[in-house]
């Protein structure tokens, strides 16, 4: 067994997240920011609270090392999904540019934390460059993908490639579709979520053909979100540990094909902290480190 920041399923060791008291702070905060930022309502501060403590029961059930962004009131709510805003690699974060003009604060708070905590920093993404973590997702220990999509372009991709291929790993491009259009919230792991070494949720739909061909090529097995599970965010599963899930609750065909699939699934109510602001498990969290 060993550590590396290279997986998208293995045993979570090292996490940082955005606790809901510090991403929403108050009502007025969430008064100003909602509508502009595209949630589906203002969300209620009291119900977020609830929802969020027991998600985070969820991810410390595996003695993961949490560490918590911090606190600034410079940033939108959305930096409640504290993904987006950094990739982590074993040789040092890498630092977004974000797609999205709200968010554009977030990379350089997140940047503070991985200092203080003695976390290298491998390069930034700049402008004209823009990459959001959400359409990066690790294959495998020497492969990522990366969504080309509204929030993530040529140019931040080409800078996320010379720092990486040189370090041996393959990037893949993917090309994501319009779907709804620039406002909305989706990237590549919208789409696909790694669960185990041989296993991945998927939304086949709005998959490029030659990408899950990739994936299948790769050995992986397909678990398929029904249409009527993918707004309810049915393919946004965090991986805790391989094959041992975490999902918002009321996806039920998709958990019952993950069972089916030898997993393990844990649900919790996110209607104030993930559906309305269109952001799962995995954009809750910066995962670090992964035991496999």
């Amino acid at each position: 067994m060993k550590k590396t920041c290279h997986s998208e399923f293995g045993t979570i060791a090292t996490i940082f997240i955005k606790p809901v008291e510090d991403a929403f702070i108050d009502d007025a905060h969430l008064e100003k920011d909602w509508q502009a930022l595209n949630f589906l309502s203002k969300p209620d501060l009291l119900k977020a609270r609830k929802e969020y403590a027991a998600f985070e029961k969820l991810l410390s059930a595996n003695n993961a090392a949490i560490s918590y962004f911090q606190k600034d009131p410079e940033l939108s709510m959305d930096a409640l999904y504290c993904r987006d805003a950094a990739i982590a690699t074993d040789f040092g974060m890498i630092i977004c540019n974000m797609g999205k003009l709200a968010r554009r604060k977030e990379p350089a708070a997140q940047m503070k934390s991985f200092i203080a905590e003695g976390i290298p920093i491998l390069g930034t993404i700049n402008s004209p460059g823009t990459i959001e973590g959400g359409d990066l997702a690790w294959l495998n220990e020497k492969t990522i993908a990366v969504g080309h999509t509204y929030r993530t372009n040529e140019s931040g991709i080409e800078q996320l490639k010379q720092l990486l291929e040189p370090r041996g790993i393959t990037v893949i491009t993917v090309p994501l579709p319009h779907y709804k259009g620039p406002s909305d919230v989706f990237h590549l792991m919208s789409i696909l979520s790694p669960v185990d070494h041989n296993l991945a949720v998927v939304y086949s739909p709005l998959m490029p053909i030659k990408f899950r061909q990739t994936l299948i090529n790769m050995q992986y097995g397909l678990v398929e979100v029904p249409d009527e599970e993918f707004d309810s965010m049915g393919c946004n599963v965090l991986a805790i540990a391989p094959r041992i899930c975490l999902m918002v609750s009321g996806n039920p065909k998709t958990k019952a094909a993950l069972e089916n699939a030898g997993c393990t699934v844990f649900e919790y109510d996110g209607q104030e902290i993930s559906v309305k602001g269109g952001g799962g498990p995995t954009c809750l969290t910066r995962p670090l480190t992964r035991i496999i």
